[in-house]
């Protein structure tokens, strides 16, 4: 064995792996979409399994509340407002320095995600809403990439791996959930919060089942979505079907991709905000129920028409304006992929 293999030595014994395998990973490339919860423990464990490019992705900085279950990032990250991105290449550095890591500071979106995925072996999520989940759907249908996705909130999440690829091929994303919750349906983990074992437990399951498709074992995928509860001790998994009129894999009609579905965001001149617009029409936004979820986060007012709630992210004061038809304004920012950090984090997707 040579002396770049040596550090794999335990994970070259598994049966199906091989020296084999982990060639197979250390040419590979990973392209990580967020590198928050679920995405920085995913890079940790791709690293440590010596995937030999990661393309980590993400927008935000590195902030206090952070640390609770984000791996990867320290204390003196916080302190220096490194962006994630940057913090989770510059650790990596010290975990395996056999891993070449490009790190994007940027927001993800359909002009963008296309260039951002080039050369890619797979996709690994670690996203916080669905619109960009949809959009990561959309590319991997279209370019025939595997797709690793992931959630979780609170005490529970999920997981399913999305493939177009021969026998192995599976249901995709809009398979199982064709449209999005309606804004402010969903719990986020801002408004209800989240264990860390519940995304160590899903992140592991994303990157076990990623390491079976670069490693050349596709056949030993998981055809169902894991579904699990680490409080109350709930674990399940439900059989994935195809939707013979899936708007996607069916019909190939990729409307996040093409920028046909999802948010526009328009700078509003003098005003230090940023107004978002849901492209996807849809019931009402339940005001009553994001006023009763917000409760705790700041002073929230709501009326038949809207909802306004003054929150603090991190050090940051904003204003949310929400309307029954998911427009928002998010006051207190001139940048859109702030205006929708904080729209997911405190609405929902």
């Amino acid at each position: 064995m040579s002396d770049s293999l040596d550090r794999y030595h335990r994970q070259i014994l598994l049966p199906g792996f091989g020296e084999g395998g982990q060639r197979r990973l250390q040419d590979a490339t990973v392209v990580l979409l967020g590198c928050g919860a679920l995405g920085s423990v995913a890079a940790d464990l791709l690293a440590r399994a010596g995937v030999g490019h990661l393309v980590i992705v993400d927008r935000d900085v590195v902030e206090i509340t952070n640390l609770q279950r984000q791996v990867l990032f320290d204390e003196q990250d916080v302190a220096t407002g490194m962006p994630k991105a940057e913090a989770a290449k510059r650790h990596i550095a010290s975990v395996n320095s056999q891993v070449h890591v490009t790190a994007i500071v940027d927001d993800i979106n359909h002009t963008n995600i296309a260039r951002l995925a080039e050369g890619a072996d797979l996709l690994c999520d670690g996203l916080d809403n669905f619109e960009t989940r949809y959009l990561a759907n959309d590319l991997a249908v279209d370019r025939g990439l595997p797709y690793a996705y992931g959630a979780a909130v609170s005490t529970s999440g999920m997981a399913f791996t999305v493939t177009t690829r021969g026998d192995a091929a599976t249901p995709c994303l809009r398979c199982l959930f064709e449209e999005a919750p309606a804004p402010g349906t969903m719990p986020t983990c801002d408004t209800v919060g989240v264990l860390a074992t519940a995304i160590t437990t899903i992140a592991s399951f994303q990157v076990s089942e990623a390491l079976k498709i670069l490693t050349g074992n596709a056949d030993k995928l998981s055809r169902r979505m894991l579904h699990l509860d680490v409080w109350n001790n709930d674990l399940y998994q439900l059989e994935a079907l195809r939707n013979d009129d899936c708007p996607c894999c069916v019909h190939r009609r990729f409307d996040y991709l093409t920028g046909k579905a999802g948010s526009s965001a328009a700078v509003l001149c003098g005003r230090d905000a940023v107004q978002l617009r849901h492209r996807r029409p849809g019931e009402p936004v339940d005001l009553a129920g994001v006023a009763a979820r917000l409760d705790g986060q700041g002073e929230v007012r709501v009326n038949e028409f809207l909802l306004r709630a003054d929150i603090r992210d991190g050090d940051k004061p904003f204003e949310i304006t929400l309307f029954s038809d998911g427009r928002a304004i998010i006051k207190g920012t001139q940048e859109p992929d702030v205006a929708r950090g904080i729209y997911s984090r405190y609405v929902g997707t």
